[in-house]
């Protein structure tokens, strides 16, 4: 009997320590991934406001070249080890791809495209992942996968359609967000391994340095354009480095040490939303309703294929790299 009655004690007192962990999700990681959403969101009117000024190259280099100092400094204050010799090719190529690449075409895409139009279509980087992960990882793709994947890729053929706002003419520059995208994705699927070794945080700032180096090239154009450019639009820019860069990394890694991986991706389906109203009251931008019907159809599309589409894998994909 006395067993038993300890027994019950022991129970009691374990549940009394394991409940709030279970209970209490702290409301802070969810307030994170919200402020991560919004800075992410802001970045895309902010390359267009940047865009008024400077070259997409150029937007490009000061952005991260402030992220990288703001890095280095969160790098030196966390005391973040050196990344083992053999990883930095890799690390380097991935950001070639993930920051350098990525950032090239978004920003050249965004001259002729509205920030709102090329968060949507950026939002599918998912259903690119999905079919690299089918082709190099061998991973399976229900058929709900694959119509999602087509519903996707029917929804960046409409905003494509409308994104100029001229009846039936094709925006070409949407196809440059849309390798903007391709190149996320590649990114996302290729750091997997790295994110094994590394934390997040960790692994993105090698990542930022690396593809900051290779954007060096377009220095002499940003030194002469800094020149001219209003200070409201460098600015811009350097916010961009500074909000959605640096403190948007380090903020997404916190919550996603405290949240699960589906519900903190589940939180990057409102960035296309949010990027819209900031573009709104930020440049006054207002998309086609032609934009607006193909974004939605690309957001169904990528849930989709997150849902429906595929086993339990991935769960972490894109989630723990961003």
């Amino acid at each position: 009997m006395k067993a038993m009655e300890r027994a019950q004690a022991l129970s009691s007192q374990h549940g009394a320590r394991t409940q709030p962990l279970v209970s209490a999700v702290p409301l802070t990681a969810f307030l994170a991934a919200l402020l991560v959403v919004v800075l992410w969101a802001s970045a895309f009117p902010g390359i267009r406001a940047g865009l008024h000024a400077f070259g997409p190259p150029e937007v490009a280099l000061l952005r991260y070249a402030v992220a990288s100092c703001v890095l280095a400094i969160y790098a030196v204050i966390a005391r973040l080890p050196l990344p083992r010799l053999r990883d930095i090719p890799g690390i380097a190529l991935t950001g070639a791809v993930g920051i350098a690449l990525y950032n090239l075409l978004l920003n050249a895409g965004e001259v002729r495209t509205s920030s709102g139009v090329a968060s949507f279509i950026v939002a599918s980087a998912p259903v690119f992942m999905a079919v690299e992960s089918r082709l190099f990882l061998k991973e399976r793709v229900r058929l709900w996968g694959w119509g999602g994947i087509l519903l996707s890729f029917a929804g960046v053929a409409v905003i494509a359609l409308g994104a100029s706002g001229a009846g039936v003419a094709v925006n070409l520059s949407a196809f440059l967000v849309l390798g903007a995208a391709v190149a996320q994705s590649i990114y996302f699927v290729a750091q997997k391994p790295f994110l094994r070794r590394y934390t997040a945080v960790q692994y993105t700032t090698y990542a930022v340095w690396a593809g900051t180096l290779l954007l060096l090239p377009f220095a002499p154009g940003l030194v002469s354009q800094i020149r001219t450019a209003p200070p409201d639009t460098t600015l811009a820019v350097v916010y961009l480095g500074v909000f959605p860069g640096a403190v948007g990394y380090v903020v997404w890694a916190y919550a996603l040490a405290r949240l699960s991986a589906w519900v903190a991706g589940s939180f990057l389906y409102l960035v296309p939303a949010f990027s819209i109203g900031i573009a709104w009251l930020w440049l006054g931008e207002v998309p086609t309703t032609l934009s607006l019907f193909g974004g939605v159809v690309v957001i169904i599309g990528v849930i989709v294929v997150n849902t429906l589409g595929k086993k339990q894998r991935m769960n972490t994909s894109k989630t723990e790299s961003l």
